[in-house]
């Protein structure tokens, strides 16, 4: 094992001819489903994703998920990721701290049409969600011994799992396509966006001294391929990923306005989802369990062509 994580990493550019290279520009992590993200320098790859991401959820009375689509406010929560708790922040509130190795009551809940045992997060988690949100809500977190799958309707029948996400283990995006949209919105005098209306996983950005990425690369890309010093990490893009409500809310403020998803209604409409309005492509993990993705790290993939 120590002369594995010892091993200098291959340069990816020696590996293979690849269509594109990019290097890593973000790695973003939600702790909470539909709450803030965390960006990291670096994060452990699992089988559902980037490590705990999407391990949490706020569900209501019911034991249904919650998210910004009814309750903005909830983009103004803030986890923070230490080596033994999860500690969560919000406007007028005292800070919630959350043991990582520690759940209380097992219940059953719902995201989407999935049913599925999770653990009670208890009752002053329970109480600090429901002041602020000001409706009843519980925290519970996913029980990582039951195996939630993506769509093999998208995976190709690969058994791709994910925890609390809406339903792949990782979104990939790229800056070139913020530029693009940032571009139009300024064109009709309207304020430019950050990639956190897009709730990525992976960000690429374009690479030193190379071609630079075309807006929406990441739609046509095969495998993506990253090589670390553990091994090789293989990533596929497997649904382009629609566009709800959320792309409209400012993750500053919880404010919703219509510009984001009324300009991406221009142009972004995909029929590869029955037209919907898409931005950035659901992924799963192929390999690389237990490897660690760190920005910087360069992405090799090729295009694939219909």
């Amino acid at each position: 094992m120590t002369d594995s994580l010892n091993k200098p990493s291959t340069p990816i550019a020696a590996a293979a001819p690849w269509d594109l290279t990019a290097p890593i520009t973000q790695l973003v992590v939600y702790p909470v489903k539909s709450c803030a993200g965390v960006q990291v320098q670096q994060a452990l790859l699992t089988e559902t994703g980037l490590e705990f991401d999407r391990a949490w959820m706020v569900v209501n009375a019911h034991g249904e998920f919650l998210t910004q689509r009814e309750l903005p406010r909830m983009a103004l929560i803030q986890p923070q990721l230490k080596h033994y708790e999860m500690v969560l922040r919000a406007p007028g509130m005292l800070a919630l701290h959350i043991a990582l190795d520690r759940v209380e009551a097992p219940v059953r809940v719902q995201v989407w049409d999935d049913h599925v045992p999770a653990y009670d997060m208890g009752p002053l988690a329970a109480q600090w969600f429901t002041d602020f949100l000001g409706i009843p809500a519980r925290l519970v977190r996913f029980d990582p011994a039951h195996p939630r799958l993506s769509s093999p309707q998208w995976t190709g029948g690969v058994e791709a799992l994910n925890q609390f996400s809406d339903g792949f283990s990782l979104l990939l995006a790229s800056e070139a396509s913020l530029v693009q949209l940032n571009s139009k919105l300024a064109a009709q005098g309207l304020a430019a966006v950050s990639m956190d209306r897009f709730r990525p996983n992976i960000v690429l950005g374009d690479p030193a001294g190379g071609q630079s990425l075309a807006p929406h690369d990441e739609d046509r890309l095969e495998v993506v391929q990253i090589e670390t010093a553990q091994g090789t990490v293989r990533i596929k893009p497997v649904k382009p990923c629609p566009r709800c409500p959320i792309s409209n809310i400012d993750p500053a403020t919880a404010r919703s306005s219509p510009e984001v998803g009324d300009m991406l209604q221009t142009y972004r409409q995909d029929a590869r989802v029955d037209g919907a309005v898409t931005f950035g492509m659901n992924a799963i993990v192929l390999e690389g369990v237990d490897h660690l993705l760190k920005v910087g790290q360069t992405v090799g993939a090729r295009f694939q062509f219909a």
